[in-house]
């Protein structure tokens, strides 16, 4: 019978520190080739939608003079608050009335989000660029200064990581998304705890290929529009 080695505890030391060190520059060439994904796409993107941007600006401040784009706190990587912006699809004072809808809540009434269908703050203007997401395109500044990425877990807002389970916060662990695993399977219509568990494979199986798979199912997703409200 062959008597294992028996390693000493500087071998042991010496081997921690490697593997360490290994992991460390694994992650660190993962987040490079994302990030390079990232400028990549984003760059041109913002350059070529520029103009579907001042049209969209002009229609929301023609309907009724409010400010074209939504910013609001959402928390991303390691539980960082970055301002977070949208075009305005809904009526001007929208947060104001919102604590009166909880009770039409889509996600349930004790849900972590909110979502409800035929949301009455929602103007003809917004209903149209929630359709087909194009509410969301001036996230695309956050994943050029670095505060999104476009693949990954969308940034919740405030009060709803004040609910977040241990589990939940596990979605934190990762630079937040322009589009998710769960934003290309229903969107809304899919609920919290799943859209967690689909957060949480995708952390756990994050690559670059993965990466560019979901962003291939972004286009086809966003233009049927399912769970879009």
């Amino acid at each position: 019978m062959k008597v294992p080695k028996i390693r000493s505890p500087l071998q042991n030391r010496i081997t921690a520190k490697f593997n360490v060190a290994r992991w460390r520059i694994v992650g660190k060439s993962k987040h490079v080739s994302k990030r390079f994904i990232d400028i990549a796409v984003v760059l041109p993107a913002l350059l070529c939608l520029s103009p579907l941007f001042i049209v969209v600006a002009a229609f929301i401040k023609l309907y009724d003079r409010g400010p074209v784009l939504f910013w609001q706190p959402r928390v991303g990587k390691d539980g960082v608050i970055f301002a977070f912006p949208k075009f305005r699809s809904m009526v001007v004072n929208s947060e104001a009335i919102r604590a009166k809808l909880l009770a039409e809540n889509q996600h349930g009434h004790s849900g972590v989000t909110f979502k409800m269908k035929r949301d009455p703050r929602i103007t003809p203007v917004g209903r149209f660029i929630r359709r087909f997401s194009i509410d969301e395109l001036p996230q695309l500044w956050c994943v050029l200064t670095g505060d999104m990425s476009l693949v990954g877990p969308r940034p919740p807002i405030i009060s709803e990581v004040e609910k977040y389970t241990m589990k939940d916060r596990s979605r934190l662990s990762v630079t937040p998304g322009l589009t998710s695993i769960w934003a290309v399977s229903g969107r809304s219509e899919i609920p919290f705890p799943q859209q967690v568990d689909m957060d949480i494979e995708y952390i756990q199986q994050q690559s670059a290929f993965n990466d560019i798979k979901l962003l291939l199912k972004t286009v086809p997703a966003v233009l049927k529009g399912k769970g879009a409200y």
